[in-house]
Parts: C-alpha cells; structure tokens; sequence
C-alpha cells in the first residue's frame, strides 16, 4: 500500500496542476478568514473519487445524482450506473451520508445485466477547519451493504469497510483535495476480507463566475480477484445558483485493467435547510 501511493502522489501532482479544475464551491468550500463564517449552501463532491475535507452548511440536506459509464474494459465488457448521494450537514463538523446505485447495468460477451446496485452508509467528521494557514482535515467511515445481486455479477455478495483521510486545501485561486482510503472488502474467493489502498487528488479552479473545471487522478491497488488501476478524469461544471451545480466530463484509464474510456453526467441541488427556522447553527 505504501508503494502504491508514493508510485501515485507524484503522477497526481503534475496531472491535476496541469489540468487546473473545478469551480471552488463545486469541489471545496472557500477556507474561511474565521471559522465562525458559515460554509457555502452546498458543497459538491460529485463527480469525483475524492471528496472534500469539509461539506455544506450546517442542516441542509444534499442530493447528488448523475450517470455514470465505463467501456472498453478488458474482455470487451462495460458498465453505468445512476449514484445517488444524500448528504446531510448535522454540523460543521458532522456529515451523515447514503450512496445508492440503482439502476447497475452490466455488459460482458454481448451479454447485458441490469439490477439494483449496492448500497453505502457513511459519517464524516471535520478534526481540523480550513484557514488561510492550514488545511481542512477530516476522518469519514463508510460501509457497503451488498443490496446488488451476486448471483447476477453485479456485486460481490459482501460487506465492505472503508476509512478515509480526507485534507483540503486552497492555494492561490486553486482547491486541492487529497484522499487517502483504507478499503477493507469482503472476499469472493475466500472467507475473510483483503485489504487494499486507494489514492485520489483531485484540484478546482474558477474559470468564470458560473463555470469551472476540474482535473483528478486517482487509483487503487489490487483486492482479491480485482486487479488494481489507475484513472485520469477531467470535468466542466456550472453553477446555476447557490443551490443548483450541473457537471459532465471524460475519464481515461491509464493502465492495462482499467476501463479505456468513461463519462460522468449530473448534478448537485439543495434541497432544503433543516435548520433554518431554529435558529443558529452550530
């Protein structure tokens, strides 16, 4: 695992500075002079591997949904899916989250499957606010319930863990998000769990005052049956208003076992502040 990701971190660091990235509040909040600022109405982490280090304003409730396609995978097969993500803000420094991916269609041999996908739970909790002299940094767990079939290939059949470092960053007019994942996932061959590491640093900037553009690499080493790869993605988005992001992008694989070419789609939208007839926020 320490080999992979000091393989990855310098790669990483050339392809998202080249690539400059996405509009700030569709990547990271814009660090805050005080920590008693409040934090932007919403906070995308779509559609990248990485997420930011700190969220949406305190009691309001995140929907993220889009479409997702991978082709040219080895043996000719291919895949998209529909994730959805709610995110709900409990506070600054507490994050609650569910990820769905229904409907999951599956191609391999001219053969398609299509059914529901997995299910994952999450909680995220901020140790550190950004500020001009220092990073956000955060801890999140997540784990994967297996609601997509097995028996149709379209999940493993098991319980997954992952733990999560999150740090984020502005520098200049430039957002940095780095992750770092320990992935604990059940076995198909076996009993037991293998574990594996994953890696994504992803950077956002300003292009005008509604659009951005985005750049990330990231990947993951090998786990059980599944081989590691590594993947390059770059994304537009634009900003509707506070509440509403659009975003679409191409994401390339970069090694022998990673799907050859990708496309992501989709939006994030404020669906309502909780909080707001209750007075301040905490």
């Amino acid at each position: 695992m320490r080999r992979f990701l000091l393989r990855l971190l310098p790669h990483a660091l050339v392809c998202v500075v080249a690539c400059g990235a996405v509009h700030a509040q569709t990547q990271t909040p814009t660090p805050q002079a005080d920590e008693d600022d409040e934090p932007d109405f919403i906070v995308p982490a779509r559609p990248t591997a990485s997420n930011p280090a700190e969220f949406q304003r305190p009691g309001v409730l995140q929907l993220e949904y889009g479409f997702n396609g991978n082709w040219r995978a080895p043996a000719n097969s291919s895949e998209q899916d529909t994730p959805l993500a709610l995110r709900f803000a409990v506070s600054r420094r507490l994050l609650l989250e569910f990820d769905g991916d229904t409907p999951l269609s599956q191609a391999a041999d001219g053969v398609r499957v299509t059914g529901a996908g997995d299910t994952q739970l999450g909680v995220q909790a901020v140790l550190q606010h950004e500020a001009r002299s220092r990073p956000g940094v955060a801890l999140a767990y997540y784990i994967k319930l297996p609601s997509a079939s097995a028996a149709k290939g379209l999940g493993t059949g098991r319980v997954d863990h992952s733990l999560i470092a999150l740090v984020s960053k502005k520098l200049g007019r430039t957002d940095f998000d780095f992750n770092a994942i320990y992935l604990l996932a059940g076995r198909t061959t076996d009993d037991g769990h293998a574990s594996s590491g994953q890696a994504a640093l992803a950077a956002s900037r300003n292009v005008t005052r509604r659009f951005g553009v985005q750049g990330e690499l990231s990947g993951f080493s090998r786990n059980d049956a599944q081989p590691g790869a590594m993947f390059g993605l770059g994304v537009v988005t634009y900003q509707v208003n506070r509440r509403l992001v659009f975003d679409g992008g191409l994401r390339a694989g970069l090694t022998r076992d990673a799907p050859r070419v990708g496309a992501v789609a989709g939006l994030t939208v404020g669906i309502a502040d909780l909080y707001r007839h209750h007075g301040k926020r905490h």
